[in-house]
């Protein structure tokens, strides 16, 4: 097993809680349907918050490619490869909706403020639904499922504590109903997120150190 690929996927899934944090407390909220939504979509702070969370996204199958080899030999093994599999696919899903919200909106934005005019704010609806809209959801709901796979593949392996991938878990799966909340609740789904990715890396981490010993 390399180390190198063991610390690379700690580090990742490190990283990509942080960013998960730091994509709701960054994004600007606000009345979408004026101007103070205009200037929101049209800030650096959009387009970088949502440039973060894409980033967040794409750590999470390179962070499961070291956990699924950590398992190698193992009973886990199979369910882990599964997790990461899903986990390729639901980020592919998920990052054009993604690039939607941050170049499409942040143009948007831009153009509306030009303008000094609410009316060009009629397309962030158009930009948000239709087949993107499905597909997003599609690849959160696949992302989810990864989370859960990986959460069991834990639970199962005997080399890591059995409850190690739940925060994990239950954080993935809850992606699509904290869009419903305020930044508050939006946050905390974050910080439920991290708990989950920097609890999984710790587990790594120290295994990986017990194997070398």
């Amino acid at each position: 097993m390399s180390a190198n690929r063991i610390r690379l996927s700690a580090g990742a899934l490190v990283i990509s809680g942080i960013l998960f944090v730091t994509y709701p407390a960054l994004r600007p909220f606000s009345d979408e349907r004026s101007l103070l939504g205009a200037a929101a979509f049209g800030s650096g702070a959009w387009l970088v918050s949502h440039m973060l969370a894409m980033v967040a996204f794409t750590l999470l199958p390179v962070s499961l490619l070291g956990l699924q080899r950590s398992l190698l030999g193992t009973s886990a093994e199979r369910l882990l490869f599964v997790a990461l599999v899903l986990s390729m696919i639901g980020t592919g899903f998920t990052l054009p909706f993604y690039g939607g919200e941050a170049y499409g909106l942040h143009a948007l934005g831009q153009e509306a403020m030009r303008q000094h005019s609410d009316s060009p704010l009629g397309l962030v609806e158009i930009i948000r639904s239709g087949p993107g809209l499905v597909m997003f959801l599609a690849g959160l709901l696949l992302l989810a499922a990864a989370a859960i796979a990986t959460a069991t593949a834990l639970w199962r392996s005997g080399r890591y504590p059995k409850a190690s991938g739940v925060p994990f878990a239950v954080g993935m799966s809850l992606y699509i109903p904290q869009f419903l909340g305020a930044q508050p609740l939006r946050i905390a789904h974050g910080l439920l997120v991290a708990v989950g990715c920097v609890w999984i890396a710790a587990c790594l981490w120290r295994q990986e150190k017990f194997d070398r010993n």
